[in-house]
């Protein structure tokens, strides 16, 4: 056996492996499969002896209505096995895309940053969203088709074997009636399609707020919160998606009760209408029978490694993100509420295929409440530096301490429960205000919390005068806000966390005069009592800074407050100068 046939030979068990949990329900299917399966000749087989008995001695039978009856009984029976067989796979295969898509995202939400930033958004959503629907299709209906159409191939070949095989072109005067009948229910699954769109469309929309909210979920606590909402959604799409499969579990068995129906017809007319039979007449109508029933399985037979092979593709792809490594945290050490103290001794950083250092052997210490502003010209290093604070990244070397504990020896939970972070970009969710406030660790924080928040962040004003409040809904990423305003809420949400390190990244920035006003004045009730790392772009908005630390390419080239360094007439001084110059 080559290699390859035995990665798929793993790769095919590692699948079946999520259809365990169900064995139950695939055993009541593959028994009604069974049952259908067996039962698949027995009709041609009994149509024989029952039209020529019929014919030669139809005073034997009663009345002849009896005859069609018993025979649309049979395939009502028939349909009724039929029904649990597809809804029962459907079942579990709806089951296990579920199952699958809440792993994919518990591991998603625990991936380090770094996977955000080698993949597009794209890669996670279309595993997710898209490929593990393949994934259902190998696990499931390839082993329904092969069982199912190939007990039945097997029974109908060995009937037709032992009739006259000259009769085979007979049975295509009903394939226009059997597609017309499938055409007349399609508008029912095209219905049930839409809705299962847009619940996957819901899904996307999450998957995508997961992807650019990532920091967010890592530093205030929220990927417990993101699953379990993430777990309603996926569950609403697997609703919808049994609801499809109601209608096409459907289709098949009217199909046959009405070509059952249109049979009976015949046979019942044949019957009135013949004083006697002949064993000729069995035979035709046993053989178009057979034939009939033939076609279908010996196409999903033929058609079934195509599937096969796409649900293998999607296997790998799903198996690639599952496989991917979670974020690591190899600390055992809890941390209680932090002092504060920062510290830096020679670290340097270096991200995946970039030319030189990120950081270079810097050392800082920052005392506990302390303010400290990182300046400087883009690339200079001020954003890795505030990154390694939450351990979004590790050093390469070097040591980076809180409170005298290495960050290594910290548990990722007790470090981050005492960080906050707010950004230049604003990262908000589709949910209520006061969602956006009370988010991941303060999710139950009460509304008079959340207002005193609000009010702190100088946000009260324009939440009250919101259609509902706290309870309006702001859109994706806080679209039906102002940038002001949905700054002002993530100011909200760090108040609320009451975290005693703080980051903020660029907050005032993207800002206009009036609300930098407001926001720097929620700032300043911020960082009071708190450690608190400032990237800044405006140098105006730190000049009370108790320490301000000018980067460059990587390292430190001056620190001081913002007199002392204008006093040097060094690097710090030239970035003000100049920027002086541009308001000016």
């Amino acid at each position: 056996m080559s290699r390859q046939d035995l990665n798929t030979r793993a790769l095919y068990f590692r699948l079946l492996g999520y259809v365990r949990p169900y064995w139950k329900a695939v055993a009541l299917s593959l028994g009604a499969t069974a049952i259908l399966a067996a039962t698949e000749p027995l009709f041609p087989a009994l149509m024989k002896p029952l039209l020529d008995e019929g014919f030669i001695k139809s005073g034997s039978f009663g009345n002849p209505i009896w005859i069609p009856l018993g025979i649309v009984g049979v395939f009502i029976l028939r349909s009724i096995f039929s029904y649990f067989s597809s809804y029962g796979f459907s079942w579990v295969s709806n089951r296990v895309v579920t199952d699958i898509r809440d792993e994919m995202y518990q591991r998603l939400v625990r991936l380090p940053i770094a996977y955000f930033q080698k993949h597009g958004s794209s890669v996670p959503l279309t595993k997710i969203a898209y490929d593990v629907n393949g994934v259902a299709v190998a696990a499931t209906n390839v082993v329904v088709t092969i069982l199912r159409d190939g007990l039945s191939v097997v029974g109908l070949l060995g009937w037709l074997l032992w009739l006259n095989w000259q009769l085979t072109l007979v049975c295509f005067a009903l394939i226009p009636a059997i597609a017309w009948s499938m055409r007349t229910f399609s508008w029912r699954m095209r219905r049930a399609s839409r809705g299962s769109q847009e619940a996957v469309a819901r899904m996307v929309e999450a998957l995508q707020e997961t992807s650019h909210c990532a920091r967010v979920i890592k530093v205030f606590g929220g990927e417990a919160q993101e699953a379990g909402r993430f777990g309603q959604i996926n569950n609403e799409v697997r609703r919808q998606g049994m609801r499809q499969a109601v209608a096409s579990s459907a289709t098949s068995p009217i199909t046959h009760i009405f070509a059952s129906i249109a049979l009976a017809i015949v046979v019942y007319v044949a019957l009135t209408q013949s004083a006697s039979g002949s064993t000729s007449v069995g035979s035709f109508v046993s053989f178009i029978t057979a034939l009939l029933m033939l076609l279908a399985p010996l196409r999903r037979l033929a058609d079934v490694s195509a599937p096969l092979q796409r649900g293998l593709a999607s296997a790998e792809s799903v198996f690639q993100l599952l496989d991917e490594a979670p974020e690591a945290d190899p600390g055992q050490t809890r941390l209680g509420r932090a002092e504060g103290r920062i510290t830096l001794e020679q670290v340097t950083f270096r991200y995946p295929g970039a030319e030189r250092d990120a950081l270079a052997g810097v050392s800082l210490d920052i005392a506990p409440g302390q303010t400290v502003a990182l300046v400087g010209q883009s690339g200079g290093g001020k954003s890795t530096l505030a990154a390694l604070v939450p351990r979004f990244y590790n050093p390469d070397s070097g040591c980076l301490r809180l409170d005298g504990h290495d960050l290594q020896e910290l548990s990722l939970e007790s470090l981050r429960r005492n960080i906050a972070y707010v950004s230049q970009d604003v990262l908000l969710f589709n949910d209520t205000v006061a969602a956006n406030i009370a988010y991941g660790a303060t999710a139950d924080a009460s509304r008079e919390q959340i207002e005193a928040a609000a009010e702190a962040a100088h946000a009260l004003d324009f939440i009250r005068a919101l259609p509902e409040g706290f309870d309006t809904v702001i859109g994706e990423n806080g679209s039906r806000l102002s940038g002001g305003q949905r700054q002002r809420l993530a100011i909200a949400r760090a108040l609320l966390k009451d975290a005693p390190v703080l980051i903020l990244d660029e907050a005032t920035s993207a800002l206009d005069n009036e609300s930098e006003r407001a926001v720097q004045a929620a700032l300043e009730t911020l960082m009071q009592n708190r450690t608190t790392l400032v990237i800044a772009h405006r140098l105006s908005t730190i000049e009370s800074a108790d320490k301000i630390v000018v980067l460059a390419q990587g390292a430190i080239v001056e620190q001081g407050t913002h007199a002392e360094l204008l006093a040097r007439e060094g690097a710090y001084a030239s970035l003000y100068r100049l920027q002086f110059a541009e308001v000016a």
